[in-house]
């Protein structure tokens, strides 16, 4: 019989829909963990109820909503994998901050006491071990270029530098402060809000280099942007993005779409030259071509971004 949710003081501010799909769930044998995920973000309009859902037999992580509560459901297996300290992959902020609220074997808990209570020199290795993957994988993205693939290297070697960026090197940036990087879907859509609230005084060189990838342009900006998602199958991504724009948050919002029309439209980068041009000038404006550092300036920001992270300035 699965045990009963735990009922002290992390479950007091669920939501009584929020505590009937929890309860749902622990009826589940296949669910082997719950944690109610937590922000050291103020609240806002886009603000959501979500979970934190470990699951055995699942072989990918998936997203869905179940009566207004995000469920963002995960391979147990991954609580074992991210025991190491600072998988770039992991919700690192969720599982750090995030209350507990089914965890019979304790991993759960056992792992988030483990970011909390991180030593210097474990934050330093973590640090090692991302700068070292975000050199590889610009050195990498080097390759667009090097091949000689015109305006789609351009584009290509940019996309790539802010996805290091992002999921390598600030992540990387905070192990200097212990803190942790903001997660989805909260921090996808006010990123960079986050990263200047958290590192933008210790760190102003290094939050410079991370904004200067994405060329933001404030509200103007933000809003030549969700004009041109029309026709580019980003209807969730545009509703998420215009909730922060309505908010204030202008470059949350053009971050956010930029690097969702990035992942969802790799394809017709790569094959740019047979685009039409109304779909070339759609795309261009979606990422930023006209503000944003392309190619060698983009991967030359990355390589500058990789030694502010290491120097911590």
């Amino acid at each position: 019989m699965p045990s009963a949710p735990i009922r002290d003081e992390p479950t007091s501010a669920l939501t009584e829909s929020t505590l009937l799909l929890l309860e749902r769930l622990t009826a589940e044998r296949k669910v082997r963990a719950v944690a109610e995920v937590m922000s050291s973000a103020p609240t806002w309009a886009g603000s959501r109820p979500a979970l934190l859902v470990f699951e055995r037999g699942l072989s990918d992580a998936k997203q869905t909503t179940q009566n207004g509560v995000q469920l963002w459901q995960f391979p147990y297996e991954k609580l074992e994998d991210w025991a190491d300290l600072y998988r770039a992959e992991a919700p690192l902020e969720w599982l750090a901050n995030g209350k507990a609220v089914y965890d019979p074997s304790g991993n759960l808990a056992k792992l988030g006491r483990q970011l909390r209570q991180a030593s210097a020199p474990q934050l330093s290795a973590a640090r090692t071990a991302l700068l070292d993957q975000a050199a590889a994988e610009l050195s990498a993205a080097g390759e667009w270029l090097r091949r000689g693939s015109g305006i789609a290297g351009q584009l290509l070697a940019l996309t790539e530098t802010r996805r290091i960026a992002t999921r390598r090197l600030y992540p990387a940036l905070l192990t200097h402060l212990h803190l942790w990087p903001a997660s989805w879907p909260d921090g996808g859509v006010r990123l960079p809000h986050h990263w200047r609230a958290q590192a933008g005084l210790a760190f102003p060189r290094a939050v410079y280099h991370l904004d200067q990838l994405y060329g933001f342009g404030g509200a103007d900006e933000a809003r030549r942007v969700l004009l041109a998602t029309r026709g580019l199958n980003l209807v969730q991504t545009e509703k998420r993005a215009k909730l922060a724009q309505q908010a204030g948050y202008f470059d949350g919002a053009v971050r956010f779409v930029r690097d969702e029309a990035a992942l969802l439209w790799r394809s017709d980068l790569e094959r740019w030259n047979h685009l039409s041009s109304a779909r070339q000038a759609k795309l261009s404006t979606v990422l930023g071509a006209g503000l944003s550092p392309l190619g060698p300036v983009a991967l030359e920001i990355g390589r500058e971004l990789i030694e502010d992270v290491r120097a911590g300035r």
